[in-house]
Protein backbone atom coordinates (compact mmCIF):
# COMPACT_ATOMS: atom_id res chain seq x y z
CA UNK A 1 0.00 0.00 0.00
CA UNK A 2 0.87 3.75 -0.72
CA UNK A 3 0.28 6.85 1.35
CA UNK A 4 1.41 10.32 1.05
CA UNK A 5 4.25 11.72 3.18
CA UNK A 6 4.86 15.68 3.60
CA UNK A 7 7.91 16.83 2.07
CA UNK A 8 10.19 19.96 1.83
CA UNK A 9 12.42 20.67 -0.95
CA UNK A 10 13.12 24.14 0.18
CA UNK A 11 12.01 26.61 3.43
CA UNK A 12 9.10 28.41 1.60
CA UNK A 13 6.41 26.64 3.42
CA UNK A 14 7.54 28.14 6.36
CA UNK A 15 6.63 31.32 4.92
CA UNK A 16 3.45 31.17 3.15
CA UNK A 17 1.50 28.94 5.57
CA UNK A 18 0.23 29.76 9.01
CA UNK A 19 1.91 27.49 10.19
CA UNK A 20 3.96 24.54 8.19
CA UNK A 21 4.03 20.96 8.16
CA UNK A 22 7.11 18.80 9.32
CA UNK A 23 8.68 16.97 6.26
CA UNK A 24 7.71 13.18 6.97
CA UNK A 25 4.47 13.46 8.23
CA UNK A 26 1.51 11.42 6.73
CA UNK A 27 -0.89 13.76 4.76
CA UNK A 28 -4.74 14.19 3.12
CA UNK A 29 -5.72 16.53 0.70
CA UNK A 30 -7.09 19.27 3.91
CA UNK A 31 -9.98 20.40 1.37
CA UNK A 32 -12.00 19.57 4.14
CA UNK A 33 -11.01 22.47 5.89
CA UNK A 34 -12.34 24.90 3.62
CA UNK A 35 -15.67 23.38 2.63
CA UNK A 36 -17.86 26.72 4.09
CA UNK A 37 -15.51 29.13 3.30
CA UNK A 38 -15.10 31.86 0.86
CA UNK A 39 -11.32 31.81 -0.41
CA UNK A 40 -11.81 35.52 -1.23
CA UNK A 41 -12.62 36.41 2.75
CA UNK A 42 -9.90 34.16 3.31
CA UNK A 43 -6.48 36.06 5.46
CA UNK A 44 -3.20 36.09 2.82
CA UNK A 45 -1.92 32.72 3.76
CA UNK A 46 -4.99 30.86 4.42
CA UNK A 47 -5.71 31.59 0.63
CA UNK A 48 -2.15 29.98 0.30
CA UNK A 49 -3.07 27.27 1.91
CA UNK A 50 -6.63 27.00 0.16
CA UNK A 51 -4.98 26.94 -3.46
CA UNK A 52 -2.08 24.51 -2.66
CA UNK A 53 -1.88 23.22 0.66
CA UNK A 54 -1.90 19.36 1.60
CA UNK A 55 -2.40 18.61 5.43
CA UNK A 56 0.14 16.82 7.36
CA UNK A 57 -1.79 14.71 9.49
CA UNK A 58 0.13 14.77 12.65
CA UNK A 59 0.49 18.71 13.06
CA UNK A 60 -2.78 18.95 11.16
CA UNK A 61 -0.53 22.25 9.67
CA UNK A 62 0.60 22.57 5.70
CA UNK A 63 3.13 21.61 2.86
CA UNK A 64 3.14 22.45 -0.98
CA UNK A 65 3.90 19.08 -1.71
CA UNK A 66 3.59 15.09 -0.39
CA UNK A 67 5.56 12.54 -2.09
CA UNK A 68 3.99 8.83 -2.50
CA UNK A 69 5.50 6.38 0.21
CA UNK A 70 5.03 2.86 0.47
CA UNK A 71 3.07 2.47 3.96
CA UNK A 72 1.85 -0.75 6.30
CA UNK A 73 -1.58 -1.52 7.27
CA UNK A 74 -0.16 -0.60 10.88
CA UNK A 75 0.83 3.14 9.58
CA UNK A 76 -2.49 3.47 7.50
CA UNK A 77 -4.40 3.17 10.94
CA UNK A 78 -1.63 5.25 12.98
CA UNK A 79 -3.29 8.22 9.96
CA UNK A 80 -6.60 7.54 10.52
CA UNK A 81 -6.56 7.26 14.15
CA UNK A 82 -4.55 10.73 14.40
CA UNK A 83 -6.72 12.79 12.07
CA UNK A 84 -9.66 11.09 13.96
CA UNK A 85 -8.35 12.81 17.10
CA UNK A 86 -7.86 16.29 15.39
CA UNK A 87 -11.39 16.11 14.25
CA UNK A 88 -12.86 16.00 17.53
CA UNK A 89 -10.33 18.13 19.47
CA UNK A 90 -9.85 20.71 17.05
CA UNK A 91 -13.03 20.15 14.49
CA UNK A 92 -15.70 19.55 17.56
CA UNK A 93 -16.97 16.12 16.04
CA UNK A 94 -19.65 14.96 18.14
CA UNK A 95 -17.53 11.78 18.50
CA UNK A 96 -14.40 9.76 17.76
CA UNK A 97 -16.47 7.05 15.52
CA UNK A 98 -18.10 9.68 13.58
CA UNK A 99 -14.27 11.43 13.54
CA UNK A 100 -13.04 8.17 12.80
CA UNK A 101 -15.29 7.48 9.77
CA UNK A 102 -14.60 10.82 8.05
CA UNK A 103 -10.98 10.24 8.89
CA UNK A 104 -11.25 6.96 7.00
CA UNK A 105 -12.43 8.87 4.11
CA UNK A 106 -10.16 11.31 3.71
CA UNK A 107 -6.97 8.86 4.18
CA UNK A 108 -8.76 6.58 1.55
CA UNK A 109 -9.29 9.29 -0.87
CA UNK A 110 -5.31 10.29 0.01
CA UNK A 111 -4.51 6.74 -1.05
CA UNK A 112 -6.38 6.73 -4.36
CA UNK A 113 -3.89 9.97 -5.12
CA UNK A 114 -0.65 7.27 -5.00
CA UNK A 115 -1.64 5.41 -7.95
CA UNK A 116 2.28 6.50 -9.10
CA UNK A 117 5.67 4.67 -8.28
CA UNK A 118 7.17 5.66 -4.94
CA UNK A 119 9.11 8.57 -5.07
CA UNK A 120 6.81 10.47 -6.85
CA UNK A 121 5.74 13.95 -5.60
CA UNK A 122 2.06 15.30 -5.37
CA UNK A 123 0.78 18.76 -5.59
CA UNK A 124 -2.75 20.42 -5.37
CA UNK A 125 -4.48 23.27 -7.19
CA UNK A 126 -7.50 24.07 -5.77
CA UNK A 127 -9.64 26.85 -7.07
CA UNK A 128 -14.03 27.57 -6.42
CA UNK A 129 -15.37 26.87 -9.74
CA UNK A 130 -19.56 27.63 -9.89
CA UNK A 131 -19.44 27.82 -6.28
CA UNK A 132 -18.11 24.62 -5.91
CA UNK A 133 -14.35 23.90 -4.70
CA UNK A 134 -12.36 21.78 -7.07
CA UNK A 135 -8.74 20.19 -6.93
CA UNK A 136 -6.50 18.68 -9.45
CA UNK A 137 -3.17 16.96 -8.58
CA UNK A 138 -0.14 17.16 -10.18
CA UNK A 139 2.99 14.97 -10.54
CA UNK A 140 6.40 15.36 -10.29
CA UNK A 141 8.49 12.67 -10.90
CA UNK A 142 12.20 12.29 -10.41
CA UNK A 143 14.47 12.10 -13.57
CA UNK A 144 15.58 8.87 -14.69
CA UNK A 145 19.27 10.00 -13.63
CA UNK A 146 18.23 11.14 -10.24
CA UNK A 147 19.08 9.64 -6.98
CA UNK A 148 15.95 7.28 -5.49
CA UNK A 149 16.66 8.64 -1.90
CA UNK A 150 17.75 11.72 -2.17
CA UNK A 151 14.70 14.56 -3.59
CA UNK A 152 16.25 17.97 -4.85
CA UNK A 153 13.45 20.52 -6.53
CA UNK A 154 15.88 20.09 -9.63
CA UNK A 155 16.00 16.84 -10.26
CA UNK A 156 12.12 16.06 -10.97
CA UNK A 157 10.02 16.85 -13.80
CA UNK A 158 6.18 18.19 -13.84
CA UNK A 159 3.59 15.41 -15.30
CA UNK A 160 1.02 17.71 -16.32
CA UNK A 161 -2.81 16.56 -15.13
CA UNK A 162 -5.00 18.84 -16.09
CA UNK A 163 -4.97 22.91 -16.88
CA UNK A 164 -5.94 24.50 -13.95
CA UNK A 165 -6.27 28.82 -14.04
CA UNK A 166 -2.35 30.77 -14.50
CA UNK A 167 -1.82 32.07 -10.68
CA UNK A 168 0.95 33.34 -9.28
CA UNK A 169 2.11 34.18 -5.79
CA UNK A 170 3.81 37.40 -4.44
CA UNK A 171 6.13 35.54 -1.39
CA UNK A 172 7.37 39.00 -0.13
CA UNK A 173 3.84 40.39 -0.23
CA UNK A 174 2.59 37.13 1.83
CA UNK A 175 5.83 37.37 3.99
CA UNK A 176 5.48 41.12 4.74
CA UNK A 177 1.49 40.29 5.71
CA UNK A 178 2.63 37.84 7.99
CA UNK A 179 4.30 40.23 10.02
CA UNK A 180 1.29 42.26 10.40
Amino acid sequence: MKLLRTIRLDPSDAFVFERAAEPGEWAVSGAFLFWDLDPATLPAKARVAFRSGILGVASFAWSTLAVVTEATGADRAAAVETLARHLVERLGAPDLATAQAAAEEEVAYAESLCDHPPGTLVAVQRTTESGEMRERFRTLTPRADAPRDVFRAFEFFEVEEGQGPDETVDLLSLTKEGRA
